[in-house]
């Protein structure tokens, strides 16, 4: 396992390192944390109460916990794939300020782009990205505002998938679901005809796999790389960070908390029966973990996936 973080790019005021490099198998894939959140703790845990989220990870004086936007980048031989964009830099400071959101990179771009760049890659090397769902912090970056106020595909060599059933919800928000879901992180990319659909699990290239994971949405899906004998998955938002791996510690913005219950039940037994390494995308501290079980709850591997 290598860290590339030390290469000369600037400080960033979000958690770091900005890449963290490892190998699964005979592939190497690098967590870039696409800048950092603040939200509020009671939103992120539920009904979990304060005096128990709160040993674990403190919240500031907003009740606000401190997140990341941790994207993956693998080094496929097919092709560059990135899971998750982060939040991309269409939004105002105002937002920004409401959602706690750091991410500002160069020249106008975001810390994901800094990060792609780092790893030794270009956002034009891209070749598929994968959202694990359409929410802003996700998928904002899947576009870009230019200076003079355009939105374009951030990766304009890649094509772009997700599941039809989340595409489609996304599509027709209610009064609950519209605050996350914002079409200019899509519409250039369908215009270009450039997004692909997908029903249920599906093999996208080889050892590379999308599984649905629903319950934040009804159709959210999380990312399995497989190789050499190993695992690797990407948990998106139904293990948002590492607190969250006790079963019933479900986020209160899960639109279906029970379904993410049983989401993660199968997930994570499988990720403990099969020793996967595990990504936590909203983790401010840890990136990628290995799954324990102590008798009672999931916790983190000690090892933390070493």
């Amino acid at each position: 396992m290598s860290d590339s973080s030390d290469a000369p790019f600037p400080v960033y005021p979000f958690p770091q390192p900005l890449v963290e490099t490892r190998s699964i198998g005979s592939v190497t894939v690098h967590a870039i944390q696409a800048g950092g959140q603040q939200l509020d703790g009671g939103a992120m845990f539920g009904v979990v109460p304060k005096t128990l989220w709160s040993r674990r990870l403190p919240a500031d004086d907003k009740n606000r916990i401190a997140m990341g936007m941790r994207c993956l980048l693998i080094e496929h031989p097919h092709g560059l794939v990135l899971i998750d964009t982060g939040s991309g830099n269409k939004e105002t400071p105002k937002f920004h300020d409401i959602y706690g959101i750091e991410n500002r990179g160069r020249d106008g771009r975001t810390a994901l782009e800094d990060g792609i760049r780092q790893a030794g890659h270009t956002p034009e090397d891209v070749s598929l990205v994968i959202n694990t769902h359409l929410h802003f912090d996700h998928a904002g970056g899947n576009t870009w505002r230019t200076p003079t106020g355009e939105v374009h595909a951030a990766f304009p060599n890649a094509r772009y998938l997700v599941q039809q059933g989340e595409f489609e919800y996304a599509m027709r928000p209610n009064e609950r679901t519209m605050a996350s879901y914002f079409p200019p992180n899509w519409a250039p990319i369908m215009a270009a005809d450039r997004f692909d659909l997908v029903s249920g699990a599906a093999e996208v290239l080889p050892g590379l796999s999308v599984l649905p994971t629903p319950g934040h949405t009804p159709h959210h899906q999380s990312v399995l790389l497989r190789s050499g004998g190993e695992t690797l998955c990407f948990l998106g938002d139904v293990v948002p960070t590492a607190h969250h791996l006790p079963l019933p510690w479900i986020m209160g913005y899960d639109v279906e908390p029970l379904v993410t219950l049983e989401s993660k039940r199968t997930l994570l037994a499988n990720a403990l029966r099969e020793e996967w390494v595990v990504v936590f995308e909203h983790d401010a501290q840890v990136g990628f973990g290995r799954v324990a079980h102590d008798g009672k709850a999931y916790r983190l591997a000690d090892s933390q996936g070493g």
